[in-house]
């Protein structure tokens, strides 16, 4: 059989050894995450002898807040550390969570615990973590009413929880996050507006833990979803040979635009840490003014010549590792880099592998100028209905492109 047990029932219970006498009472409960990140291994009792560790398999029965346990309390050992050891009450209760299922930061109320009883013996693991009125209403008035009154009352309130799987802890130490082995692999797997959204909820110290445990990849993702004051918090809180790292991975336009907005001491330190190459495109992207057509660039994108085919253009696109949005266009380039053309994807897709690129480009190519004004490049993506725009300097060479996602930015960051 299975139940369900409030963890707010539990703290405090009387524990019974096998010939009924009293030994002392709850005042935590373990999960040792490292073995298993369910199962309750063990309970800390407070004694007269002082904090004593009772093994989860010494207990036989949970009954109210009454635990009855097999054996006599003489065999439980001293607590010496919770090193490694999450305790539910400490590290729980009260405590900011992610929630990655509803995408969102929560504050726990109490802990629903399964309790089944398999072969005789009694298996608590963690079910659910409760962040509605149920839990309040059982912590607010434990003590202050009978059990069986407070939980009549408590179970005809909404039932607002989240299952155990679906949470991602905050631990701001970091020797102890790596010491419990916490890492945020499903707070990654959500989309990175998504993961920008619960950062900026959290609180500084938490949020600067939870970015900092995040691999390269998925922080710069992330990063380019927010706020631009948060962005320098947060890579200011990072040593600067991961801040190099993250800025290699994120589009050279929101990298360039991340380090402009930087202390020059500290944009230079990443910039002394990036890889030469990267280094060198972001250092040009830096060196143009932000509020023109040129300083919204990107220099991820796709040139070919007139001569090449849409095969050569479909395996460029296969070992293209820019990001996605960029490549709605292949643009044409001359033996000069003057664009002379461009060719919508969807044109790759109907045209036979051996078509010259050059036989599907339209009459008339829409570019603008480096030196366009941000409201100049809006209006031409408005009018011209375009998911990119090259960008070409004085003697029209192509010197990158601008993307929708740039636009719908700088609208939102005007709103």
């Amino acid at each position: 059989m299975r139940e369900e047990i409030a963890l707010s029932s539990i703290l405090g219970a009387s524990v019974y050894d096998s010939s009924g006498a009293f030994a002392g009472s709850v005042r935590e409960v373990a999960i040792f995450p490292q073995e298993d990140p369910n199962r309750i291994s063990d309970f800390i009792v407070k004694t007269r002898e002082g904090d004593r560790l009772l093994p989860a398999r010494q207990v036989h029965t949970v009954i109210g807040s009454s635990i009855q346990i097999n054996g006599s309390a003489l065999d439980w050992v001293a607590l010496s550390s919770s090193e490694g050891m999450l305790l539910l009450e400490r590290d729980l209760l009260d405590q900011q969570i992610i929630d990655v299922s509803g995408r969102k930061v929560v504050r726990v109320n109490d802990v629903d615990l399964l309790r089944e009883q398999v072969n005789g013996v009694l298996k608590l693991k963690v079910g659910r973590v409760d962040i509605g009125l149920r839990g309040a209403i059982r912590r607010l008035l434990k003590g202050l009413a009978p059990s069986r009154a407070i939980e009549a009352l408590a179970t005809r309130m909404p039932e607002k929880s989240i299952p155990w799987e679906a949470v991602d802890l905050i631990e701001t130490d970091p020797a102890r996050r790596v010491r419990l082995r916490l890492a945020y692999d499903r707070l990654s797997k959500l989309h990175p507006a998504d993961i920008a959204d619960i950062l900026e909820e959290l609180a500084p110290a938490e949020r600067e833990a939870v970015f900092g445990s995040l691999n390269e990849e998925v922080a710069a993702e992330a990063l380019e979803e927010i706020d631009p004051k948060m962005q320098v918090e947060l890579m200011r809180s990072i040593d600067s040979d991961k801040a190099a790292d993250i800025v290699e991975e994120m589009d050279p336009d929101a990298a360039a635009d991340l380090l402009g907005d930087l202390p020059q001491e500290t944009s230079e330190e990443i910039l002394e840490e990036m890889e030469p190459e990267e280094r060198q495109e972001v250092s040009e992207l830096l060196a143009f003014h932000e509020n023109t057509a040129a300083g919204r660039m990107t220099t991820d994108y796709i040139a070919l010549s007139s001569e090449h085919t849409v095969g050569d253009a479909i395996d460029r696109l296969r070992s293209f590792e820019g990001p996605v949005e960029t490549v709605s266009t292949i643009y044409l380039v001359d033996a000069h880099e003057k664009l002379v053309g461009s060719v919508p994807l969807v044109s790759l897709v109907l045209a036979s592998g051996g078509t010259r690129l050059g036989t599907l480009t339209p009459d008339h190519v829409i570019s603008c100028e480096a030196g366009a004004s941000e409201k100049d490049v809006a209006e031409m993506f408005d009018k011209y209905n375009l998911l990119t725009l090259p960008v070409v300097d004085a003697e029209q060479r192509l010197t990158g492109i601008i993307t929708a996602d740039d636009i719908i930015s700088l609208l939102r960051d005007r709103l």
